[in-house]
């Protein structure tokens, strides 16, 4: 079973036994428009929570995406790599970003549930 988390940062955070799919919300997508760059970590680096570890540009700015936790980049989603376009299309979907093997389940506990996040985007 896995559960979705969010930030106030406006990513999404579904978690499944021990690994982390991140991306933004689709709110985060919506403000920053059209994306025609995704820069993704590499697989195998280490990230604390907080840190930035994706950026992503539109046609409108450059934006920083943070990790929600800590752990050990698993996987990269080379797709929205290739084509930005997935992630406006599909944010909270097909258009992930990236995978974490968790190094601390404990970090979950300071994650919003869908309800808290909506209030935060209003």
């Amino acid at each position: 079973m896995s559960t979705t988390y969010y930030t106030e940062d406006h990513e999404w955070i579904t978690v499944n036994g021990n690994v982390a799919t991140i991306g933004i919300t689709n709110h985060a997508q919506e403000q920053l428009g059209d994306l025609v760059f995704v820069e993704l970590p590499d697989v195998g680096k280490a990230v604390s929570k907080g840190d930035d570890v994706v950026v992503v540009e539109s046609v409108k700015a450059a934006s920083d995406v943070y990790a929600p936790v800590s752990g050990t980049v698993s996987e990269v989603n080379q797709a929205v790599a290739d084509e930005p376009g997935l992630v406006n299309s599909g944010a909270e979907g097909d258009g992930w970003l990236i995978r974490i093997e968790l190094s601390d389940t404990g970090e979950l506990g300071g994650l919003l549930d869908k309800a808290a996040y909506d209030a935060v985007t209003g």
